[in-house]
């Protein structure tokens, strides 16, 4: 993998499903801050504007729930808005949920003894998936380029139980492709120019999500993990990407008040959704 240096393990990062875990990959010779930084660059391929995103979604948490919220980062993957978060806001707490075993033994072993954080391993399709929580409610909940693998119905179905998380006054943020089926050549448009920028990117190096993938599987501490999540999830998965109207829609009618975009890209939108 470019950029990263990798040492022998003397352990599996494997996540215990069902268990709500803070910090606890131990040190087993991974380069957890170089796991980070590919997984960035990796996902910066797909979307060159990604950090911006997170910019904006915590100018919104600072707006509305301050400098110190409890956080649920949803689908958290490897704990790229729970860094972030951390970063800017010290005082935050976050919990992580996800399913995929080896984003979350990157996710672990990153923020491993730091108290402010948490883990839980659940499958958000699971009704009963908020009973593993810490908490009862958040200030906020944020998400980032996940929510589009799942098809509307379930999505709606989350977007309810997401509602009961949030307290009132707080906020939910999803960041994530959006599509407006109603403008078909701009859409055919903005896809011919990221596909050729992705070309370019890569005939330079960059590695794609498959290319990180097969790295990854082939790395001693993340090989056990990786395969794992193969057998959760498959080569892929077939989801939904409905127009920021629909999720605005949708989300109030699962009991927010107001919802609207507050940044978009040609592509993709940052959606929030107050209590």
């Amino acid at each position: 993998m470019q950029g990263i240096t990798l040492e022998p393990a003397t352990e599996d990062a494997v996540t215990n499903a069902d268990t709500t875990t803070t910090g606890t990959t131990g040190a087993n010779g991974a380069d957890w801050p170089a796991w980070q930084e590919s997984w960035d660059r990796q996902q910066e391929w797909y979307m060159p504007d990604r950090e911006e995103r997170f910019r904006i979604m915590l100018d919104m948490v600072e707006a509305l729930v301050g400098t110190t919220p409890r956080v649920l980062d949803l689908a958290c993957g490897t704990g790229s808005i729970t860094a972030r978060l951390l970063t800017r806001f010290p005082g935050a707490t976050s919990t992580g949920v996800d399913l995929d075993p080896a984003l979350l033994a990157i996710a672990e072993g990153t923020f491993a003894g730091d108290g402010r954080v948490s883990f839980v391993t659940a499958d958000l399709k699971d009704p009963d998936w908020p009973s593993r929580l810490p908490y009862d409610s958040y200030d906020a909940v944020l998400t980032a380029t996940a929510l589009h693998w799942l098809h509307s119905e379930p999505l709606a179905a989350l977007y309810g139980r997401i509602a009961e998380l949030v307290r009132d006054g707080g906020v939910f943020m999803n960041a994530d492709h959006m599509i407006d089926e109603s403008t078909p050549r701009i859409n055919a448009a903005e896809r011919a120019l990221s596909h050729a920028r992705r070309e370019r990117a890569r005939d330079a190096g960059a590695l794609d999500w498959a290319a990180w993938w097969q790295v990854a599987a082939e790395d001693p501490v993340l090989a056990v993990p990786t395969a794992r999540r193969f057998e959760i999830y498959g080569e892929h998965a077939d989801g939904e990407m409905p127009s920021p109207a629909w999720h605005a829609r949708v989300l109030r009618e699962k009991g927010f008040g107001e919802a609207r975009p507050v940044w978009c890209s040609p592509s993709d939108t940052l959606l929030l959704a107050l209590k």
